[in-house]
């Protein structure tokens, strides 16, 4: 299993539900919860090196990245031509991407090259808001069957509501929007 298969702990899932933490249900359950949010925010969240985007100017001092947080800019280049870190550009670990000397970005569709690293280093770094959600959905995965909002055992029902089903609630819906990647629509 790779090391950054997973957003959340096996082992935390499995202490919730009391089931081994290699469980293969268990697992599966912690895998999927994992792609679907990844899918749903559009990037890998761990750790990337060296990811090339092509992005549009804007006309104004900073652009901001796709994904954050930023750990480091190898390259800059501008329509061709490469840029240097401190003398041209700075960059932050929120994503902005500024220029330097009283300059702008020209407001040019896909004139900027940008190869950078983004994400977070490791199981333990990944925010724990992300986290929580993704062992919210894999113990929803686990314990809800699919398709299934109620069930009756002999004279016991329970229902299920339609969000703990889908695993959209409002933590999830939260979490997604504020890890997806960013457009230049939200500079």
């Amino acid at each position: 299993m790779a090391a950054d298969e997973f957003l959340a702990d096996p082992a935390e899932l499995a202490v919730k539900l009391g089931r081994s933490e290699d469980d293969p249900k268990l697992l599966y359950a912690l895998r999927a919860a994992s792609r679907r949010f990844r899918g749903q925010v559009g990037h890998q969240v761990t750790l990337v090196t060296d990811d090339e985007e092509t992005l549009d100017g804007n006309g104004r001092e900073s652009v901001l990245l796709p994904v954050w947080p930023v750990t480091a800019v190898s390259a800059v280049v501008l329509s061709g031509t490469t840029l240097l870190e401190g003398t041209d550009y700075e960059w932050s670990e929120a994503g902005i991407l500024r220029r330097l000397g009283c300059l702008h970005w020209p407001d040019r569709l896909r004139c900027l090259r940008v190869v950078y690293s983004h994400g977070w280093d490791g199981l333990d770094e990944v925010p724990g808001d992300i986290q929580e959600v993704v062992l919210e959905r894999a113990e929803a995965g686990v314990n809800i069957p699919v398709g299934v909002q109620s069930q009756t055992v002999g004279g016991q029902s329970v229902t299920f509501g339609a969000q703990a089903a889908t695993g959209s609630t409002e933590a999830w819906v939260k979490a997604v929007e504020k890890y997806k990647v960013r457009t230049s629509g939200d500079a």
